[in-house]
């Protein structure tokens, strides 16, 4: 039945970038044609951009190569009779949408994340203005936005939320064996495995006993690798087991004791908004430890809803992991309350239905 699903969904796609030159250049030619005024109003908005972002940029030479693709999605949209379109992340998705949107004479709306505000952000405070809403994850990101310009009122937080049906709890009981601590997330260095590498080496020096298992692949894990055995981190202390699927986590996270996601700002300036892997985690029942960074701490609240270090600080991360790993009354504390904190402030169903219900507000309405 999945299957099925997944083919369905497939086949409903139009893969907009696999669409051949020639063809783009043609759609561009007919729409000139067919809608003149529609086009060079939105061409002007084009080369408007391109001096804002700097007419020699290379962020100049996309927004121009996604206008002519936005062209084929604008047609798409008026022979389909779509009234609004709303996307994920603030740059090459919103640049699509605000052109093929202008270009059909229709409505757009975005939800900015993170990567595509920190690291990838260009024309934000026009995204903004031209949008019918902007949403955004979390109140560090509206508070970013309006540092670059935006206008606020025009901003909404929407959580990202987690199905609580999916993550129903601990398989593994209270017990005196070795604590199990688990990291899931792509091994790159926003991530902070390396981090959470060299505080497993303060805890070794420490005496603490521990099984470390991380999960994951990425572009780094040759040096994460070379790191733990430098670090004399041996087989049976620390495991790297590769990218799960998605559908296994509720079961990996259920044989923890402690969930660290050490998040640090990477050198290009991206970083983690509130990863939804902490969520999933803290339903579970299982003890988190992350950093001041970002919206996480409008999640992770320290010594409440679970711990919160300075990001790269190898001292404060493995100090936190030993607290939690002896301190059973506080764990059972922090667990108690993040299973409520995720249940009332991110649950997928309630902020689907918060997206939906802006829809009916700005679009459905106007």
């Amino acid at each position: 039945m999945l299957d099925k699903k997944l083919a369905d969904l497939k086949a409903s796609v139009f893969n907009l970038y696999a669409q051949k030159k020639h063809v783009v250049l043609k759609e561009n030619a007919l729409f000139l044609l067919k809608h003149p005024l529609r086009y060079l109003i939105t061409l002007k908005m084009l080369v408007s951009d391109m001096f804002k972002v700097g007419i020699l940029s290379r962020t100049s030479r996309g927004l121009a190569f996604r206008f002519f693709y936005s062209v084929v999605l604008a047609r798409q949209l008026l022979e389909h009779g779509v009234h609004h379109i709303h996307v994920h992340f603030a740059h090459v998705p919103a640049d699509i949408a605000m052109y093929a949107a202008s270009l059909s004479d229709i409505s757009f709306s975005v939800t900015a994340h993170a990567n595509d505000l920190f690291e990838r952000a260009w024309l934000l405070a026009e995204k903004v203005k031209r949008a019918k809403f902007f949403a955004t994850i979390s109140e560090f990101n509206r508070e970013f936005l309006r540092q670059q310009g935006c206008d606020t009122n025009q901003i909404v937080v929407v959580r990202c939320g987690v199905d609580a049906e999916q993550f129903l709890g601990r398989k593994k009981a209270d017990s005196p064996g070795i604590p199990k601590i688990g990291f899931i997330g792509r091994l790159v260095e926003k991530k902070g495995a390396d981090d959470l590498l060299l505080a497993a080496s303060e805890l070794k020096k420490q005496g603490v006993r521990f099984q470390l298992v991380i999960a994951g692949s990425g572009p780094l894990q040759g040096q994460l690798t070379e790191l733990t055995r430098e670090l004399g981190l041996s087989d049976d202390c620390v495991s790297f087991i590769g990218a799960i699927a998605h559908s296994d986590i509720p079961d990996f996270l259920s044989e923890l004791d402690v969930f660290v996601l050490p998040c640090k700002k990477g050198t290009a300036g991206d970083m983690d908004g509130i990863p939804v892997v902490l969520m999933e985690a803290m339903l579970t029942g299982v003890s988190v430890i992350s950093t001041h960074l970002s919206g996480i701490p409008e999640l992770v609240i320290d010594r409440e809803t679970g711990l919160l270090v300075e990001p790269g600080n190898k001292i404060q991360l493995a100090n936190a992991i030993r607290t939690l790993i002896e301190d059973k009354t506080l764990s059972k504390q922090l667990n108690l309350n993040a299973i409520s904190k995720v249940k009332k402030e991110f649950n997928l169903k309630d902020n689907a239905g918060q997206l939906s219900r802006l829809f009916e507000k700005y679009v459905v309405s106007a």
